[in-house]
Order: structure tokens, then sequence, then C-alpha cells
């Protein structure tokens, strides 16, 4: 059974930066696959980036070259850090693991079984 619990969300102008970090316990290294989700009121919760085992990173579009997704398997922690925010990147963060699935982005919501309970970024203009 694996347990998330996320932290470092906030309130941030335009053009600022932000590190999210989720802590991760009962894991196994290897096999795994971790990412980033979020959503906004009334909105389908959207990848934002993965990871697996290996270090292999997918991220949507719109964050591509602005969010780094990354993981300190000695602390047991996954983080996502934000550069360059925007207004449109508010909403609920999530993480989310699971074992052996297509780790893309593109995969969805639905291909992981273990969630945190959120941490929220808002961005103002």
């Amino acid at each position: 059974q694996i347990r998330l619990v996320e932290s470092g969300g906030a309130s941030v102008q335009a053009g600022g930066s932000l590190r999210l970090s989720c802590a991760a316990t009962g894991y196994r290294h290897n096999s795994h696959c971790f990412g980033w989700f979020r959503q906004e009121p009334g909105k389908e919760r959207e990848g934002v980036a993965t990871i697996n085992s290996d270090g292999y990173t997918t991220y949507r579009d719109s964050v591509r070259g602005r969010f780094t997704i990354s993981i300190d398997n000695a602390r047991n922690t996954l983080y996502l850090k934000m550069d360059n925010l925007t207004p449109e990147d508010t909403a609920m963060y999530y993480c989310a693991a699971d074992y052996q699935i297509r780790c893309l982005v593109t995969a969805g919501p639905t291909a992981f079984s273990y969630w945190g309970q959120g941490t929220q970024v808002t961005v103002s203009s």
C-alpha cells in the first residue's frame, strides 16, 4: 500500500516559482510510476508530468520547459518544480503512483491506483 502526502502549494504571482513535494511511503523502488496531476473545479483531472523507476519523464505540452518532475528515492519524496507560472496553472495538484503501467502523462488518472489528498496552487496575474 502506497501512501502519498503532498505539500508546497501556495498563492504566487504570475512569473513566480513553486516546488511541490509528495512524501511517499510503502512503495517498492522498482517498476514504479509516479505522476503529478491537476484539477480545476468543474473540470477533469489532467496529467502534468510522470516519472518512472528508470527516471524517464513525460510532460504535458503546456508545462514542458517550465515544470520539472524528479524523485529522491533516498528521501522517498517526489517533487514538481514549477517555474514561470501563469494563471492557467491554477489548480489543485495531486501526486499519484502505481506499478508497471504505461508511465506516460497521456495514460490518464484512471491508470493510477494511489493518490494523495492534493495541494492548492493559485497564480494571480
